[in-house]
């Protein structure tokens, strides 16, 4: 094993390229690994098949030789204000027209691509201070590594009763990403050293804040019941009892984030890459005017009828259900929100302006129907079928 000293030096090297935290941990079998069949086994998962790669019970087996996992986070919260704290204004009538909630992490670039040139990088520094060969993996959410248990037993933290990963000042609003590396690196924590202790207490605030009851016990999530997993990994239909919950998230959801005491005084990143993307080179504007609907061929109110944003921080639902394929690859390249895809959007967006019945001013309620009207009518059935839901929502006004 290498001194401690080599240690310390790799996670200098990784705080000097812009990580907010680093710690090594052994590439070994940990405790909750083992409770990860079960979970798959109670269909927790969903449609996430990619989570039963076998690989994901022993960090050894995703690279021959690993020793090492060198786990990274970077602090991604921004000014804006919370979900809750913004949906409460805005059901204090400051602001009337329709709007959905992005989450947090996706209002900037794809951290996929952010992380994973600093992990490269990281790497190719690691290569040059360390003469011995050594093979390295680097993983930002792309690999059958849980980053999260890495990342506790590197001693970045404690994973939460809401699941995810808290530091005591940076709070949860941390990207992960994991190295896994034959470098035999000293560990972060010494042999008599535990991780960070679990301070979530007697809180339940997360637990009892989820709409849709996802966080069915203490660290214990179904993740077919989570706003996020419904809106972005999940296809198809969104079961339908579960639609008056999601309210108006249209792809992810923070809100067992919100409430978390730990994130209250989070500190705020510099960096712009996670700052709301702004629209002006990416208007629908910019494309030719449309007379009609691309998926129906029914006439199409003008974009002009309701207000384009000026960023992704809360988005008008109306420009969302109105985009078509062209303006969305556009409008979201780059961007996580593409692993929703269209379809998903759109349906998603609907949802949402279901949820905004018996909430809206008359101008806006009319404009509303007819965009679900048109949508209704849509050749993609799954955008068909949750549009004429929430016209139904409508009629029990």
């Amino acid at each position: 094993m290498l001194p401690s000293r080599a240690t310390e030096r790799a996670v200098q090297h990784a705080l000097s390229l812009g990580f907010s935290l680093c710690g090594v941990a052994p590439a070994a079998d940990f405790p909750e690994l083992s409770r990860f069949p079960e979970w798959l086994a109670r269909g927790y998962a969903g449609q996430m098949h990619y989570l039963e790669d076998p690989r994901r019970a022993s960090p050894a087996s995703v690279l021959q030789g690993a020793r090492s996992l060198i786990a990274c986070a970077l602090l991604y919260n921004t000014g804006r204000p919370l979900s809750t704290d913004w949906f409460g204004a805005q059901s204090s009538g400051k602001d009337t027209e329709p709007r959905g909630w992005i989450s947090r992490y996706a209002w900037g670039d794809d951290y996929h691509r952010v992380i994973g040139d600093k992990l490269n990088r990281l790497v190719v520094t690691l290569r040059a201070e360390f003469a011995e060969p050594f093979e390295a993996l680097a993983y930002v959410d792309t690999g059958p590594v849980a980053e999260r248990i890495a990342a506790r037993y590197a001693g970045l933290g404690w994973l939460g009763k809401n699941t995810c990963l808290i530091h005591p000042e940076l709070g949860s609003w941390l990207f992960l990403a994991v190295i896994v590396t034959t470098l035999d690196l000293a560990p972060t924590l010494g042999p008599r050293d535990s991780p960070q202790p679990d301070l979530c207490g007697q809180c339940s605030l997360c637990i009892d804040a989820c709409p849709t009851g996802a966080l069915i016990a203490p660290y214990q999530m179904d993740a077919r019941r989570c706003i996020s997993y419904l809106t972005i990994e999940h296809r198809g239909a969104v079961p339908e009892d579960l639609r008056p919950a999601v309210g108006a998230h249209v792809f992810g959801c923070d809100i067992c984030q919100d409430v978390c005491p730990f994130n209250r005084k989070a500190p705020i990143t510099g960096m712009a890459e996670f700052a709301p993307r702004a629209l002006a080179d990416f208007r629908a504007s910019k494309f030719e005017p449309r007379s009609s609907d691309p998926q129906t061929g029914a006439p199409q109110a003008p974009l002009e009828a309701f207000r384009e944003p000026t960023d992704l921080f809360a988005p008008p639902l109306e420009w969302l259900a109105s985009l078509n394929e062209e303006e969305y690859r556009e409008i979201f390249r780059g961007s996580a929100v593409k692993r929703a895809k269209v379809q998903g959007l759109v349906r998603n967006a609907c949802v949402a302006l279901g949820n905004t019945a018996g909430k809206l001013a008359p101008a806006d309620r009319a404009r509303v129907l007819a965009l679900l009207q048109r949508l209704s009518t849509s050749t993609d059935p799954v955008i068909a079928e949750h549009a004429a839901w929430a016209l139904a929502r409508f009629k029990l006004e």
